[in-house]
């Protein structure tokens, strides 16, 4: 009959409580007309039997306390109920105990606070505090019960055991925790009756991976960029970095670290590379060391995604020169560019000329690009000279062109062209006038040097016989002249 239990207590234990005012049994409530006796000692008043409080034949005690404070307790329970004892005893006997005093845990994982019991004590719950004093916050409630909260008992509906688990547990959730009994005060309300001495939870949150960002836009060897890499969430609050470019040691801006919620930290540190060719191939690393990692985290960002490299062009005519109305052959090479896109188009003399194979980029051992495009020109007389020219756009940048001349030979076949046909003719005809200039000077310095020599001879042959030693006479020698001279 001692385990049995009446109808208005099925849901409850053997030993409950019943709240009843002292001043009902000071005021005849009917409770003390039931059989009362003194309990051994005087230590409390026992009423047993009391039919009032009888179902199924179920005999009921009411202990009274002696304490006046606590006379409004009656500690209820079915007859016989060992080791409950007298209710002034109990109070003295209570014990709550929560061993830990410090407790580490990782971000994520599940936190156990311990807390047990011992003793009996008036009614009231067991709650957990996050905290002490004004703002503290209520983690768990012994007579609230949700289904959906991260905490959890540890022993379902134990009344000595009220260790708690936390899943998920998050930098948030560290603070001091403080296992708490209540009991009824005289205004109805729960009043603290003893707690823990508290359990301070540190909660350890590995960083995030390091994410490394460059500029927005794109840069050409020789340009000085800088690169930012950023990790957040952890705590504590000491962190390591170094910076690498392909595995060798850079030299960066120490980490600065900041306070981000509620006992995590954010990291952040800059680095400056000067961009080369070669680096299409490059990466640069960001390495982060923490007390929660096993191992370092590391971040990395190729440098491909911010490097140009700017294309070399050159155009070449084969054959050069061209006789008239055979095709000449213009390539332009695009040497040793990055990225891949780009796009060549071909100007005679300024007008777009129309190229019917496009080619593709090809991709060279080191990752940069070459393109080789070419147009076909008919060597007409009147293209003589054209320039022809390879424009190309690289990347959206403004356009970079080169250019070559169209040239038409072998005077054999046609004729020169209508340009060199004019020079030619004019120097052949300066040629002919000089050539006429000296000719006519030669025959007159000839005719005047035969005329000179007929005078003379003529001269001389008009004399039968020698001159006589004698000088001629004044007048002979002007006779003899004048005569050749009219000859002539």
């Amino acid at each position: 009959m001692g385990n049995q239990r009446s109808p208005l207590t099925a849901s409850l234990p053997a030993c409950f409580y019943l709240q009843m005012k002292f001043s009902l049994l000071q005021q005849g409530s009917g409770l003390s007309s039931c059989c009362s006796s003194q309990q051994p000692g005087g230590q409390g008043t026992r009423i047993s039997p009391c039919p009032m409080l009888q179902a199924q034949g179920v005999s009921w005690c009411l202990v009274l306390c002696p304490s006046p404070e606590a006379c409004y307790q009656f500690q209820t329970f079915l007859s016989p109920c060992p080791g409950l004892g007298h209710l002034g005893q109990a109070d003295q006997d209570f014990s709550l105990q929560q061993p830990q005093a410090k407790v580490t845990v990782a971000a994520g994982e599940t936190l156990t606070l311990s807390c047990t019991t011992s003793g009996i004590v008036g009614p009231g719950p067991v709650r957990w505090l996050k905290g002490w004093g004004n703002g503290n916050t209520t983690i768990y409630d012994q007579r609230k019960q949700d289904s959906t909260s991260r905490v959890t008992r540890a022993v379902e509906e134990s009344d000595t055991d009220f260790t708690i688990r936390i899943r998920n547990v998050q930098p948030e959730d560290m603070g001091t925790y403080y296992c708490v009994k209540f009991v009824k005060g005289n205004t109805g309300d729960d009043e603290v009756f003893q707690h823990g001495r508290g359990t301070e939870v540190s909660v350890q949150a590995k960083p995030s991976p390091p994410l490394v960002s460059g500029p927005e836009q794109r840069a050409r060897p020789g340009q000085s960029v800088p690169f930012t890499c950023t990790t957040g969430g952890f705590f504590p609050e000491k962190i390591g970095l170094k910076w690498f470019k392909n595995e060798d040691p850079m030299g960066g801006q120490p980490p600065r670290v900041t306070e981000w919620r509620m006992k995590t930290y954010n990291m952040s540190s800059t680095v400056t590379v000067t961009l080369q060719k070669d680096d299409v191939l490059s990466q640069l690393i960001c390495e982060v060391r923490h007390s929660t990692l096993l191992a370092p985290l590391r971040g990395h960002y190729q440098l491909s995604r911010v490097l140009r490299v700017p294309p070399s062009i050159e155009v070449r005519a084969e054959p050069s020169p061209v006789e008239v109305n055979q095709t000449v052959t213009f390539t332009c090479l695009v040497k040793e560019f990055y990225p891949a896109d780009v796009s060549v188009s071909w100007l005679e003399n300024g007008i777009e000329i129309k190229v019917e194979n496009v080619s593709r980029p090809l991709e060279l051992p080191r990752r940069l690009f070459e393109l080789r495009s070419q147009v076909e020109v008919q060597a007409t007389e009147e293209k003589n000279r054209s320039t022809i020219t390879c424009m190309v756009v690289h990347d959206a940048q403004a356009p970079a062109n080169k250019s070559a001349f169209l040239w038409i030979s072998n005077p054999a076949q046609g004729g020169l062209s209508n340009g060199f046909q004019m020079g030619d003719n004019l120097l052949s005809s300066l040629l002919l006038l000089l050539m006429a200039i000296l000719l006519e000077k030669g025959l007159l310095g000839g005719l005047l040097f035969f005329l000179f020599k007929r005078m003379n001879w003529k001269a001389s042959g008009m004399l039968p016989y020698p001159a006589s030693p004698q000088s001629p006479a004044p007048g002979a020698g002007s006779q003899g002249l004048a005569a050749a001279s009219s000859d002539v």
